[in-house]
């Protein structure tokens, strides 16, 4: 690092707290050549401008990817919402990870605050009450139907995982999977998610402070998915005010944030329902990404909520389903109104949360959504020990947490030997 004049002793001090090595190694000067000296003689003296202006730039051929139609919310085949549910979260993508994450030791220092399972892992700052939010996040399919969409879409689910803790979000780091990039149409999907990645980052004041490339990802000439990865990080100034994906208690009204028009296209409903992959990826408004983000951390940080899930793969029915069966409580959701149930219950538009508020705050919430013109809607109430939905039926919360939690344990079971 370069470090401003006179500051010298400032920054080992903060070296030494960490316990790392500090030495000044060199300064800079206005002569155009870099001069390595050993033993104070002068070992290499090399002009600058060959290496820094004339240095090789990474400009491969690329093809822009094809743009996928929208599909139409009513052309798709309507499914019973519940048993669609079961189906959901009995999938690899939706299934629990908690077979993965038991096995190691997410508890060190006793300095983690929310554990595995959520939006995003916190972890104190060590010695104060002050913490971190940590995510990962990044959705291939969307990527492969529209590499820019997909790339602005990683960004803003990772602002999410971090809003819906109540955490500011400060920074990303990228980690680029995809094919041979000596394939214009790979390269291509380099190119456009970078440039959708640059354009969230951007919107958001979510600047990239590291990354790294993992490129010729293929087996026998098939690419892997373009899988530009984010993690995140952002700040938590108390951590009492810390809000967790569980629902907290009885009669707590459920919102929606954010507007659902049924977006079904590359959407999880779309596969593993109907056995369909097409259609393009949900766009993502950046512009209220960062609106009902900011809105979701004040009403976080003014104690009117009390549990918070930001919506994502599967749509706003998984989204309540996770907070149940991470909380045991049931909850009653009311019918759609305006578009066909399937859309409303498992399109995949971006940019929504779910909360949950106590009937004395649920005024003060849904009016200050109105003042900062983020759509709030209610759509049911927490209580018992199912998921209802009126008008179609109910499930127990328990069975759907048997389901979600038995997929991977099962795929990762020896095979029987009598078999």
């Amino acid at each position: 690092m370069v470090l401003k004049p006179g500051s010298e002793d400032q920054a080992r001090a903060i070296f030494d707290k960490w316990e790392l090595d500090f030495a000044i190694i060199g300064t800079l000067t206005d002569t155009g050549r870099m001069v390595l000296k050993r033993h104070g003689e002068v070992v290499a003296d090399l002009p600058i401008d060959p290496l820094a202006q004339a240095s090789p730039e990474y400009d491969r051929p690329w093809v822009p990817s094809a743009k996928r139609p929208v599909i139409d919310v009513h052309a798709v085949p309507a499914h019973n919402p519940l048993v669609a549910l079961k189906t959901l979260l009995g999938s690899p993508d939706l299934a629990s990870r908690r077979w993965i994450w038991e096995r190691y030791d997410h508890m060190v220092m006793n300095d983690t605050v929310v554990r595995p399972g959520g939006d995003a892992a916190v972890v104190r700052i060590h010695g104060s009450n002050r913490g971190l939010a940590i995510t990962t996040d990044c959705t291939p399919r969307y990527c492969y139907a529209d590499p820019h969409e997909g790339g602005r879409q990683a960004v803003a689910e990772a602002y999410r995982n971090l809003s819906a803790t109540g955490a500011k979000p400060l920074a990303v780091t990228d980690n680029l999977n995809f094919g041979n990039p000596e394939k214009p149409e790979i390269m291509g999907q380099i190119v456009e998610a970078i440039q959708g990645m640059g354009e969230a980052c951007k919107a958001l004041d979510f600047p990239v402070v590291s990354g790294n490339v993992s490129l010729y990802n293929e087996t026998e000439g098939k690419a892997i998915l373009p899988t530009p990865a984010i993690g995140a990080v952002g700040l938590i100034d108390n951590l009492d005010k810390v809000v967790t994906i569980p629902f907290k208690r009885d009669k707590d009204a459920i919102v929606v944030i954010g507007e659902t028009k049924g977006w079904l296209g590359a959407s999880l409903y779309l596969r593993e329902l109907c056995g369909r992959e097409d259609g393009a990826p949900p766009p993502v408004a950046l512009h209220r990404e960062k609106r009902e983000g900011e809105f979701v951390r004040a009403m976080i940080d003014a104690g009117a909520v009390s549990a918070a899930h930001d919506v994502a793969d599967g749509g706003l029915l998984v989204a309540v389903a996770e907070m149940a069966m991470a909380s045991g409580f049931g909850a009653t959701l009311e019918p759609p109104h305006g578009i066909p149930a399937h859309g409303w219950w498992f399109g995949e538009d971006q940019g929504r949360y779910v909360l949950a508020a106590s009937p004395d705050r649920l005024a003060e919430l849904l009016e200050a959504a109105q003042r900062a013109d983020v759509s709030a809607r209610v759509i049911g109430e927490v209580g018992g020990d199912d998921l209802t939905l009126t008008g179609v039926g109910s499930i127990s919360v328990s069975e759907l947490k048997q389901l979600n939690e038995a997929w991977l344990p099962d795929f990762m079971s020896e095979p029987d030997s009598n078999a």
